[in-house]
């Protein structure tokens, strides 16, 4: 037996999958019309959205939406000290608000090259691995993240938030500490595996997960 095979055995059985589709069957009708949206944002909207991306690392998704605004009023996309001030804020606080205006900064001077690579591969997995390597400060979740608010599907957006709720249902043994490239791969290939079995598609599954921890389908 491969390594593989036999961590999928260790797995528990999945668990609390009643709980799970009573909840899917609230916020079904919601949680499409969220991913609608996403399929439906003009592409001038892309590189505020990949911002925003860039920012919700060890911040709030509200702090980080309230940051774009700003950002967006300010025009200040490729003035990064101007940036920083502006995400050093109360209600738009963002952690290494330096690091981060640089990073969007950064992504401004190139976003033309990103722009086409958007459209030039179809595949969103080819596309996320792209994102990656040639945009500094998205990681895999993060790459995840801005492809699905951009309407790319089957990407899994592993934050704590649904590492949490794989692991209440038994799609997960325990939570990584860290994420490398490869356990990533391997915890979205069982979060698939997982919504196959349940009969709700991850996209679906992921936003409903969100849903359970905040109360709200946020993007």
């Amino acid at each position: 037996m491969n390594s593989r095979m036999g961590s999928q055995m260790r797995l528990p059985p999945y668990r609390h999958i009643e709980e799970l589709h009573s909840a899917y069957r609230v916020r079904q009708a919601d949680i499409r019309r969220r991913l609608a949206e996403f399929a439906t944002v003009p592409s001038e909207e892309y590189f505020p959205e990949l911002v925003y991306c860039l920012l919700t690392p060890q911040s709030s998704a509200v702090n980080a939406a309230n940051a774009v605004d700003a950002l967006r009023k300010a025009g200040c996309w490729d003035r990064p000290e101007t940036s920083a001030g502006i995400l050093r804020r109360a209600s738009a606080y963002i952690r290494f608000h330096n690091t981060k205006a640089k990073r969007i900064a950064e992504a401004y001077a190139v976003f033309e090259t990103i722009a086409g690579e958007l459209t030039a591969t179809p595949d969103a997995r080819a596309l996320r691995a792209w994102l990656v390597g040639n945009v500094k400060g998205l990681g895999w979740k993060e790459a995840s993240h801005f492809l699905r608010n951009i309407g790319k599907r089957d990407l899994a957006i592993l934050d704590r938030h649904i590492l949490k709720n794989l692991k209440h249902h038994g799609a997960l043994a325990s939570i990584p500490a860290t994420l490398t490239p490869k356990r990533y791969s391997a915890i979205e290939r069982r979060f698939d595996r997982f919504a196959a079995a349940v009969g709700i598609p991850m996209d679906e599954l992921d936003l409903l997960f969100w849903s359970n921890e905040t109360g709200e389908i946020l993007k």
